[in-house]
């Protein structure tokens, strides 16, 4: 990572973190300063070594998101040879930034000023160390001896839900709306007051002696106080040409959680139902076969394509008749209104019968035995999947509410560069997992007991509450605030997938932060019901066994008695097991807490929303839960 002034090294981040937690529009918070990660225009991929990750079926679904011009899915840049020579080439490769808030503020005398101003300095003297790298004060007049006074962001931005983010006016605020009348680049200062009264911080002048309290723009009331937006998109380095239609910004403090939410989609690399170790190669590499227009050219690129290695084992013939297979199946979605069903190939896949796929990214396997007896009440079906590989690919970011995992365009997403991306980043996960199957009929009665329940109903008002106090969702006029409510079988998965994500991470070797979750539900019109838990660590391998281990009979049966019987009970009980959203309240969980339920934000695909143990084991009224009685 380098900012993209300097041209220097200035810290690092996990390929994971550009997919969930410091993508592209992301502020980064560094030890002394925090940066933005630029664009994909300021990208550099100019350095040997590197490949494209093939997954069709994700770039399939990226495209029909309306990204149309992308053709590829890049991994993080970075080039071997850092550690050694951090001054050569592979010191140069990385992520490009820039520094961001755009005003700094000394930390010894507070004087406030603009990056561009001149009056603070940056350096980074030790090429080994780039997390040391700092602005500084140079002419601070309070400063002591020793090193030159650290200046650091001020901490006030400005966003809004159509993904600008913008510095806040300093100089215009302190003289309310205008400019200083005795400098035309006047001098600033923050002072930081403390107290008991919230946010305490006054803006000086000391040019002309105006003095004025950020207290007085926050909240509801001090937003009529803000500006309007402009349609900055800091990221890109540029203004929204067609402007902000929004116009209305808020008002945020460098480091909130709501500055920027990743736009992502994953995909697990499995093989069509069926379908031959031949046909899913095809599918895989079909971004380099589908280019070829006659039988008679494939000798050629075999000789010259070394992805074409893959096939070495089949004739042309064979080829051939697999790429027109694939020609003539079914296309995607291309309207851009709706997510493409990533989860149907992989539910199919599961829950398939037969000889089960055994490929280098996907290897599935069932117990001879089936089910334990124990557990027939529990599971009708269990997998191990002692291989999976799985791809996950970042389309867009969104700023002060997040992107709904079922409605693209619920919020608006942010661009990652100012013309038609021909490629996106992505990153790969090579891991194991287990799958488990709830009975169809026992999912089936229990949704049939609880729909029209008191407590399943106070958990569809607090949705409709939640849509409603969304910042995107203040629109006039009539809207389906429940459109997108996901169904009464999901919270039950969900919430069954927590506690068990819970107990195994205390035995399978990885932390529960290193785990992940697919929830297969369905809709009303196609029912589902299964759950699958899986590594999910990109820079390892994943595949220690660990987890696969713990679908063997003896210890599954001991996991999910363990897991029921914990959830019966939780240090926060009795306020835990009596909770439920009543108006005003708009949270979207029940009898859930960090003690019972709660996992990390990584781990969990909705944010631990939508969880409430009353729903599967018995701490309330017997008829709600899933499991009346424990195994």
């Amino acid at each position: 990572m380098a900012t993209a002034n300097h041209f220097r090294r200035v810290g690092a981040v996990r390929p994971s973190h550009l997919m969930f937690t410091t993508g592209v529009g992301a502020l980064v918070d560094l030890p002394n300063f925090s940066v933005l990660v630029r664009g994909l225009d300021d990208w550099n991929y100019n350095h040997p070594g590197w490949e494209p990750i093939a997954e069709p079926r994700l770039l399939a679904a990226v495209r029909a998101l309306g990204n149309r011009s992308v053709d590829q899915l890049r991994p993080a840049p970075w080039m071997e040879g850092t550690d050694q020579d951090p001054k050569g080439p592979a010191g140069k490769v990385g992520v490009p930034t820039v520094p961001f808030p755009g005003w700094l503020r000394c930390t010894v005398c507070d004087e406030l000023a603009p990056l561009d101003s001149g009056v603070f300095g940056f350096e980074n003297l030790k090429a080994r160390k780039p997390h040391e790298a700092r602005f500084y004060h140079g002419s601070c007049t309070r400063k002591k001896s020793g090193r030159k006074p650290l200046a650091v962001g001020a901490r006030f931005v400005l966003a809004c839900t159509s993904g600008h983010l913008d510095d806040f006016p300093y100089a215009h605020f302190v003289h309310h709306g205008g400019n200083c009348p005795k400098a035309s680049h006047p001098r600033l200062r923050m002072d930081d007051r403390g107290g008991n009264l919230g946010a305490n911080v006054e803006i000086r002048c000391l040019n002309c002696g105006d003095r004025r309290n950020m207290r007085e723009v926050l909240g509801q009331r001090g937003a009529d106080k803000l500006p309007k937006c402009r349609g900055r998109r800091a990221h890109l380095a540029d203004f929204d040409p067609l402007g902000c239609p929004k116009a209305e910004v808020k008002l945020l403090v460098v480091g909130a959680s709501n500055q920027w939410f990743a736009q992502t989609l994953s995909a697990l690399a499995v093989p069509k139902t069926g379908a031959s170790e031949l046909q899913t190669k095809v599918e895989q590499f079909w971004g380099v076969l589908e280019g070829i227009p006659i039988i008679g050219m494939l000798p050629y690129v075999r000789d010259n394509v070394p992805q074409l290695r893959e096939f070495e084992n089949w004739s042309d013939d064979e080829l051939w008749a697999a790429m027109e297979r694939h020609r003539a199946g079914p296309k995607p979605a291309d309207d851009g209104n709706a997510y493409p069903d990533l989860l149907t190939p992989e539910w199919e896949i599961f829950t398939a019968t037969g000889p089960l796929p055994k490929t280098d990214d996907f290897t599935l396997r069932r117990d001879p035995d089936g089910v334990p007896a124990q557990l027939k009440e529990c599971f009708s079906d269990v997998v191990q999947a002692e291989r999976l590989r799985e791809v996950r690919a970042l389309i867009g970011f969104t700023r002060l509410d997040a992107p709904d995992p079922d409605d693209p365009g619920l919020v608006t997403r942010a661009p990652l560069s100012r013309s038609a991306p021909t490629w996106v980043p992505a990153s790969e996960v090579r891991g194991e997992g287990i799958f488990l199957r709830v009975p169809d009929d026992l999912l089936g009665g229990w949704v049939q007991r609880v729909t029209a329940t008191d407590a399943m109903q106070a958990h569809r008002a607090a949705y409709g509450r939640f849509r409603r106090n969304r910042y995107s969702d203040r629109i006039t006029g009539p809207f389906d605030e429940m459109r997108l409510w996901p169904g009464e079988r999901y919270i039950a998965l969900h919430t069954l997938s927590h506690l068990l994500i819970r107990t195994i991470a205390l035995e399978c070797g990885y932390s529960s932060a290193s785990l992940s979750e697919r929830i297969y539900a369905g809709t009303e019109t196609d029912p589902r019901g299964g759950i699958l838990i899986y590594t999910a660590v990109p820079d390892a391998e994943g595949t220690l066994g660990g987890l696969v281990s713990l679908a063997e009979p003896d210890a599954l049966i001991r996991l999910t008695r363990r897991a029921l019987a914990d959830a019966m009970h939780c240090s926060s009980d009795p306020l835990c097991a009596e909770r439920l959203p009543r108006f005003p309240e708009e949270f979207l969980h029940g009898a859930a807490c960090h003690v019972c339920l709660f996992v990390s934000e990584t781990t969990c695909e909705r944010g631990n929303r939508f969880l409430d143990r009353r729903f599967v084991v018995p701490i309330d009224d017997p008829d709600l839960a899933l499991f009346r009685e424990l195994p």
